[in-house]
């Protein structure tokens, strides 16, 4: 985005966290699959007018070409046009989907997850925020340690750190929350190997 001139030495006057959460669509496809091995065709919605909704769009094709699996990419920037995706979703027979990251999905979450739970479409999201209203699972970076970090680094700034000389913190810490209420009501069992997993399990 041009905010830094790289990771290791940013340069100017702006340094901070990254939180990686537009390139774990392998992680997050892998997690998918796990639940629902048969699928053939998984379903992957994602904002077109997202500040990174190129590299989004990059890592979930280079992802799904990886194993072998067939998507489907769905655009969505309006509320109609979320209904109109999943939609889609079911006239393409998908048997799963992936959520992307986007502030206007997060915002519109409760009727993301109310038309997953409708169609009984197996899906994954980016941020935790969706668990709450009915979620079934997510993966992506912990927040909470995110700002612990940037909380650190304001810390040595006001201390007389220079920005230019503190390296670009990429996220380490990520989260997977599962919602077995929500599993069992789709009929999916969850290896107890990813249970073990788990950051967080909600029964």
């Amino acid at each position: 985005m041009g905010l830094v001139a790289s990771y290791n030495r940013p340069g100017g006057n702006v340094t901070g966290v990254a939180l990686l959460i537009d390139v774990l669509s392998a992680k997050r496809l892998g997690l998918l699959r796990e639940i629902v091995p048969a699928t053939t065709l998984i379903a992957v919605l994602l904002n077109p007018t997202w500040a990174t909704f190129d590299t989004q769009l990059k890592d979930v094709q280079e992802a799904a070409r990886a194993v072998g699996q067939q998507i489907q990419v769905l655009r969505a920037n309006t509320e109609r046009e979320i209904d109109a995706a999943f939609d889609t979703a079911k006239e393409v027979h998908a048997s799963a989907m992936m959520v992307g990251p986007s502030t206007f999905f997060t915002v519109r979450r409760e009727q993301i997850v109310g038309l997953a739970a409708r169609d009984a479409l197996p899906t994954i999201y980016g941020q935790r925020e969706f668990m709450a209203v009915g979620g079934l699972m997510s993966y992506g970076t912990s927040f909470t340690d995110a700002y612990r970090q940037a909380g650190v680094y304001s810390g040595k700034i006001l201390g007389g750190a220079r920005p230019a000389e503190l390296p670009v913190v990429q996220s380490a810490k990520f989260e997977l929350l599962i919602n077995l209420k929500v599993a069992r009501s789709l009929g999916l069992t969850f290896p107890p190997g990813l249970l073990a997993i788990a950051d967080e399990v909600i029964e």
